[in-house]
């Protein structure tokens, strides 16, 4: 069965447009679609990021938001949405436990990066941003952290123990989005379906009857995961077996998730239109509505 005939129309159709943004980002941030800079045509509601999403970090203790896009990240937590640090097509984004972020992609107007930029990474939540490797050379489409490193996506799978050095370990899988756990267990999305490693990144299998699914993310060793038209799915064990919770409304750009107790799990899920949130495991969202 070929994976067109397993997936659902809308399905379907929501994956093609988020690949096709994908694609588009490729060729280099737009200052014109820069919320500081856009006309009235082009403004998102509520000063909402008018860029396509590429990636999501929240901080659980203070319910930050930072969305990682076409036009460089934004803290989302306020309305309007503030940017933070340069233009940059932030594609692949993460976080590490200790809150510093890794992303790559490539340079806006006025940003003094080679294109792409490699992997570059930040320490002061975004403002500034210093070359680690592959400068010129390397746009990671999809970047992971793990205890015991990065894993990163750049038509191959790639693993690192210090970011500066890369070694391939899968050239078969066509990742659009990477997800690990700090013990070490890495989700990687396919059209075919999810491939699951236990080592960060270094093997890999696929996940026998798992849904296709287009975005994961951890919290704590739960995955978390939605499909291309919005439905989502827990897995208690790491990603080897899931559970069908709720649905979001619109195509889902990004994920994120954090423990709030022993038994319950906060999942946020970023749209082109906003951020939705469930606070009872995906099984039902809302949209988040922004400080003032």
């Amino acid at each position: 069965m070929t994976p067109a005939s397993r997936w659902s129309r809308t399905a379907i159709s929501a994956l093609v447009a988020v690949l096709a943004l994908s694609l588009t980002a490729c060729t280099g941030a737009d200052s014109t679609a820069n919320p500081a800079t856009a006309t009235d045509e082009t403004t998102a509601t509520a000063g909402y990021p008018t860029g396509h999403i590429h990636g999501m970090s929240v901080d659980p203790g203070t319910n930050r938001i930072l969305l990682a896009t076409h036009d460089g990240l934004f803290d989302v937590s306020s309305s309007p949405a503030q940017q933070i640090g340069p233009t940059i097509d932030l594609m692949g984004f993460t976080t590490t436990t200790d809150g510093t972020l890794y992303a790559s992609g490539h340079p806006g107007p006025g940003t003094d990066l080679p294109d792409p930029v490699g992997l570059i990474t930040s320490t002061d939540d975004g403002r500034t941003w210093e070359p680690v490797s592959r400068q010129g050379k390397t746009d990671f489409h999809a970047l992971a952290a793990t205890e015991d490193g990065l894993v990163g996506h750049e038509g191959r799978i790639v693993t690192s123990t210090d970011g500066r050095s890369w070694t391939v370990t899968n050239e078969d899988i066509p990742a659009y989005n990477l997800s690990a756990s700090t013990a070490g267990i890495v989700l990687a999305t396919t059209e075919d379906g999810p491939y699951r490693s236990e080592d960060s990144g270094v093997t890999w299998a696929p996940v026998s009857g798992a849904p296709v699914l287009i975005l994961t993310t951890f919290a704590g060793d739960t995955a978390i995961g939605v499909t291309p038209d919005g439905v989502i799915h827990t897995s208690a064990d790491g990603g080897l077996t899931w559970e069908q919770k709720g649905t979001i409304e619109g195509e889902p750009a990004a994920i994120a998730a954090a423990h709030t107790n022993d038994d319950t799990h906060r999942i946020w899920v970023g749209t082109a239109d906003g951020i939705q949130v469930s606070s009872d495991n995906g099984s039902t969202f809302a949209p988040l509505t922004p400080k003032s």
